[in-house]
């Protein structure tokens, strides 16, 4: 009998196309909205699959676990996984996998970079004031910026993408300092980055503190009122890691009260609402979680999580299991 596998959301053809060229049988979400879990396990429920890719949106857990016994793989589409109950897939002998493209790093970093760069010259506000009929002409003071070069980049987290946005950084002729639970050899000889070991100094000192650590109890409010007041009153924050590193409603009053100068944001501690208040604010840009949505990085995702099924399905141990 074939195999059957359930797709929750969308992905890229290419992946879709690696399945079924091994003859597996693919349902895909008819949807084109983000699934609750009632939808997801309302959709298991139809008939006995033996694997789903899920999103990063997809509450996975003891409730979607017994409403599909025959399931015995869950392919996250996301480099992350904290949507799915590890521990208890773990205990059912359920394997799980995620799909850390290389190509995502690459992504990740230039959106933050684009988002770097549209604080400095207040793209996000100049498009709106001309989209609102204001400009009326050339004047010497509409919407000054500052220069990047010559700044100094604090990358809190120097893994992968912190080590791409480094790279884009030395090219635009800044200093770059870090923070990170271990020491970057290729980040200091290659982009002359300079290593502190505490966040607070990086912070201190930082024109631009770019966030690339994952989301895990030590990480949880990394950034709160009293680490943000650190910060100098013409600084950027930028987050594309997880939303929860920042205390969001921390970070609304810091930028209401100048406390720092600017933030740009592509994930939301409360994902997708954002706190009262944020979105009125002008100094800020938000994202709707986008940073890694390159046509490249996302077909390769799409190439992972199907060839992680490929593998559980003909008996070899998965490229990306993370549990069981």
């Amino acid at each position: 009998m074939s195999k059957s596998v359930f797709i929750t959301g969308k992905i890229p053809r290419v992946g879709i196309s690696k399945l079924k060229e091994k003859g597996y049988a693919v349902d895909i979400n008819p949807e084109d909205s983000i699934a609750t879990q009632k939808e997801i396990i309302q959709f298991l429920k139809k008939k006995p699959y033996d694997a789903v890719l899920t999103m990063l949106t997809d509450p996975i857990d003891l409730r979607v676990f017994e409403a599909a016994p025959s399931v015995k793989l869950y392919a996250n589409y996301a480099s992350g996984f904290e949507n799915i109950d590890i521990a208890e897939a773990k205990r059912r002998g359920i394997t799980v996998t995620n799909a850390p493209a290389a190509l995502t790093s690459e992504a990740v970093a230039e959106h933050t970079i684009a988002l770097m760069l549209a604080l400095a010259a207040r793209i996000v506000e100049a498009d709106e004031f001309v989209r609102h009929g204001k400009y009326k002409g050339w004047q010497p003071m509409n919407f000054i910026g500052t220069d990047i070069m010559g700044k100094t980049l604090g990358l809190v987290g120097a893994g992968r993408i912190g080590e791409r946005v480094a790279y884009y950084c030395k090219g635009l002729g800044m200093k770059i300092i870090y923070n990170d639970v271990m020491r970057n050899d290729k980040l200091e000889k290659e982009y002359g980055a300079e290593y502190h070991d505490s966040v607070d100094e990086v912070l201190k000192i930082a024109d631009v503190v770019s966030l690339h650590v994952p989301l895990l109890d030590s990480t949880r409010h990394l950034i709160d009122e009293a680490r943000i007041r650190l910060m100098k009153p013409t600084s950027f924050l930028i987050n594309t890691s997880r939303g929860p590193v920042i205390d969001e409603m921390a970070l609304e009053k810091a930028l209401r009260e100048g406390i720092i100068s600017a933030a740009a944001l592509d994930v939301f501690e409360f994902e997708p609402k954002t706190v009262p208040g944020l979105a009125e604010l002008q100094n800020v840009i938000l994202t709707p979680h986008i940073a890694s949505a390159s046509i490249e990085a996302r077909n390769q995702m799409a190439e992972m999580s199907a060839e992680n099924i490929i593998d559980f399905f003909e008996g070899r141990v998965p490229r990306n299991k993370v549990s069981n």
